[in-house]
């Protein structure tokens, strides 16, 4: 969770308004026929919109250095596509997953996490380049032409709607349409057109097959992911490697002049924040602690936590029931109860002025009418470090009076953090070392110290332990504390 207020999405109407102008037309970057049902400047404002939710949702990382990076990398690539002429942004996002996507309209995304297993540039641009191909392919808005219209429609609707954003946490959720799983042939298009525009610009495009090896490498040591990961969204790494061997083993045989650029790009991570990064929030068992922010807040025993960029949350292990934190855009306390209360479909109590931990706040009891019947909770606006904090506990009619005691004792709990050792945490990063002599990150290990493993290390590095290091060649190695 990170002190920013998510803009709302101003639902396109327009765009919905005028899907029904478009229809077939030759796809310059693949050649073939496409329903499209959305037109290029209808793309482009679709892309522009969803683009704030990204950076309300998911967060961009706070590296100016790094952006323009990876902006003046995007751009050669996308310079080169059959689509020149989109206004391409390349943006680095704040998430320790391995991922990358797409939106319509030219604004590609990748993680803090993907650059943190990436080893050259020529592999960054096999994924730059993927991501463009989903762009010049128009893949997203094909498939949106064909299936999603309605989808679309019940995004707007609910991104926009007060009934749907009068809970922490959920306004992301129409993010979902950005994160369409591409059909095998348009993931094989992309992929083709990630390893044409790679040559264009002269990175070896036998460095691609090793990105899906990263791919595999990553998923088997996860077991899993959250959304947005690349499983998700480009499934089949393993089979998409073989298919792109065969490329490659079928293009012309000299190489001679190719770039990798792997030190250039090497340098680039030095520093970077690896995995999580508790100065935005962890948890301990139920105890969750927040460094920038300073506070604190015990959730019920035995539910399921989630942290992400706008709220903090439990959900009981029936998801009949929640305890919610986020951030109130009013000023003050009292503004932030009425304007919750005041939502259409809402009956509450009458606020009462009261303090938690010796901050002061405003507490309600409410009722909301939902789909599936009505839900009742207990709402707490309290006021600390300058900002307001909205807290919800609620559940389904039938559940509440029994979920009150434990989710009403949850709210109370948000504090003051002062804990020194809490305070200071710091996260864990990215340090380029250079070999002075042969090794192996299995050896390095015993000597230099690393919160994480010996295998998460050759992940990283994209050996095994036991492979043999040259001297002078650079090696990624995670530094800083173990984390919380």
């Amino acid at each position: 969770m990170t002190h920013c207020t998510a803009r709302r999405w101003a639902a396109p109407l327009a765009l919905l308004a005028g899907l029904g102008a478009g229809g077939c037309a030759v796809n310059p970057a693949t050649g073939s026929r496409q329903l499209m049902l959305i037109s290029e400047s209808q793309e482009i404002a679709m892309g522009r919109d969803y683009d704030n939710q990204v950076a309300a949702s998911i967060g961009l990382y706070p590296d100016s250095g790094l952006q323009r990076y990876l902006q003046q990398f995007g751009a050669r690539l996308a310079a080169t596509s059959e689509r020149p002429n989109l206004p391409w942004s390349f943006r680095v996002v704040d998430d320790p997953v391995v991922n990358a996507f797409a939106l319509p309209g030219g604004y590609i995304y990748v993680t803090r996490g993907i650059l943190a297993h990436l080893n050259s540039e020529a592999e960054l641009a096999g994924v730059v380049g993927h991501e463009i191909g989903h762009v010049t392919a128009r893949h997203s808005v094909s498939q949106l032409s064909k299936q999603q219209l309605a989808q679309i429609g019940l995004a707007v609707g609910t991104i926009a709607s007060p009934d749907f954003e009068r809970f922490a946490g959920l306004a992301s959720a129409g993010l979902g349409v950005l994160f369409l799983k591409y059909s095998r042939d348009a993931e094989r298009q992309a992929d083709d057109l990630g390893l044409r525009y790679m040559r264009r610009v002269n990175y070896d495009p036998r460095e691609m097959p090793h990105v899906f090896e990263m791919l595999t490498r990553v998923s088997q040591a996860q077991g899993g992911g959250r959304v947005p990961e690349w499983r998700a969204t480009h499934p089949d790494p393993e089979n998409r490697r073989g298919r792109i061997e065969q490329e490659v083993a079928a293009l012309p045989q000299s190489f001679s002049g190719v770039a990798v650029n792997r030190d250039p790009y090497l340098r680039q991570l030095d520093g970077l924040v690896f995995g999580n990064n508790p100065r935005e929030g962890y948890f301990k068992g139920t105890r969750f602690f927040h460094p920038e922010l300073r506070f604190r807040l015990t959730f019920p025993e035995g539910w399921t936590t989630s942290n992400d960029k706008q709220a903090v949350s439990a959900v009981s292990p029936e998801k009949d029931a929640a305890v919610e934190l986020s951030f109130a855009k009013e000023p003050t306390a009292d503004a932030a109860a009425a304007a919750f209360l005041s939502q259409r479909g809402f009956t509450s109590g009458y606020p009462v002025r009261t303090s938690v931990s010796g901050l002061p706040a405003v507490s309600a009891a409410f009722a909301a009418a939902a789909e599936t019947g009505t839900l009742r909770g207990t709402a707490l606006f309290v006021e600390h470090g300058g900002a307001v904090y909205r807290l919800l506990g609620y559940a389904t009619e039938v559940r509440w009076p029994v979920v009150q005691p434990v989710a009403e004792r949850a709210l109370q709990s948000f504090a003051r953090l002062t804990d020194p050792a809490a305070l200071v945490v710091e996260p864990q990063r990215v340090d380029i070392v250079r070999l002075d002599r042969r090794t192996t990150i299995e050896e390095m290990a015993r000597t230099r110290a690393s919160p994480v493993s010996a295998a998460t290390l050759a992940l990283v590095n994209q050996v095994e332990p036991q492979t043999p290091l040259e001297p002078g060649r650079l090696v990624k190695w995670i530094v800083g504390p173990a984390l919380p």
